[in-house]
């Protein structure tokens, strides 16, 4: 799974303009992906000093959750924890409507919180729907 992943990320690569990288350059560069919402995804990897950074963007609307998962898949393993962040106001940076960010940094783990913090652990989303709708009706 992971090579089919990788060439589809290469295939992807966008080879000139300003953003452009060789082939076989790893996850740095731009690239252009079909997402599976039915929009092309414009990728931007970057590998900072301690951080490894993804901008995902489409030209009509932010990206969605099962795109920022795509793209997540394509640059990091599925085991492997990257964030999003929504930084203090007065740190906005703000050149995109239609971008989102992915981090991870390289120097430590990213702190989690407990997995029944989200929800319950050990079912899926038609399950929590029948607890929801039994919760409701009480």
């Amino acid at each position: 799974m992971r090579a089919q992943i990788a060439d589809q990320l290469e295939a992807g690569r966008v080879r000139y303009g300003q953003f452009a990288s060789a082939p076989g350059s790893g996850p740095c560069g731009l690239f252009i992906v079909q997402g599976p919402c039915g929009c092309k995804l414009e990728i931007i990897g970057l590998l900072r000093p301690r951080w490894e950074h993804v901008s995902v963007s489409t030209l009509r609307r932010c990206p969605n959750w099962q795109e920022m998962c795509l793209v997540k898949d394509l640059f990091w393993d599925e085991e492997e924890c990257v964030m999003q962040l929504h930084p203090p106001q007065s740190e906005y940076v703000n050149n995109s409507r239609y971008c989102l960010h992915l981090w991870r940094p390289t120097n430590q783990e990213i702190p989690m919180p407990p997995s029944g913090f989200v929800g319950i652990v050990g079912i899926g989303p038609s399950e929590a729907a029948t607890l929801a709708a039994q919760i409701r009706v009480r």
